[in-house]
């Protein structure tokens, strides 16, 4: 069964397209490990006006990226990304759950 999971993160302002730019050069064993972990699609917007990351996942299987703070590969880009966020002390950023309020599908019309 798939999941899905939502949760917001915030920039330092001024570091948007450095963002970007090395999530366009993001490391291969990283993806790798996403993607063995289950996660099937992964996206993250970017709110321009307020520096604030909004990520969503599809998953398979139990785990998503917030259950890989453990491994080496995920605790090096943290570091990596730790000057241009905003982090807990290990590195890790700050990252706030999204609630689901709305679903398309789910959804009834009421006519």
């Amino acid at each position: 069964m798939l999941k899905k999971l939502a949760f917001r993160m915030k920039l330092i302002p001024g570091f948007e397209e450095e963002y970007e730019r090395r999530h366009q050069e993001i490391w291969p064993e990283l993806v790798g490990l996403l993607k063995d972990t289950g996660i099937v699609d992964y996206h993250i917007f970017l709110d321009r006006e307020t520096s604030n990351l909004f990520a969503f996942q599809i998953i398979e299987g139990d785990a998503n990226s917030q259950d890989l703070g453990n491994t080496e590969i995920v605790q090096r880009w943290w570091k990596y990304m730790a000057d241009i966020m905003e982090t807990n002390p290990d590195n890790s950023p700050v990252s706030i759950p999204l609630l689901p309020v709305f679903n398309l599908n789910e959804a009834q019309s009421h006519e």
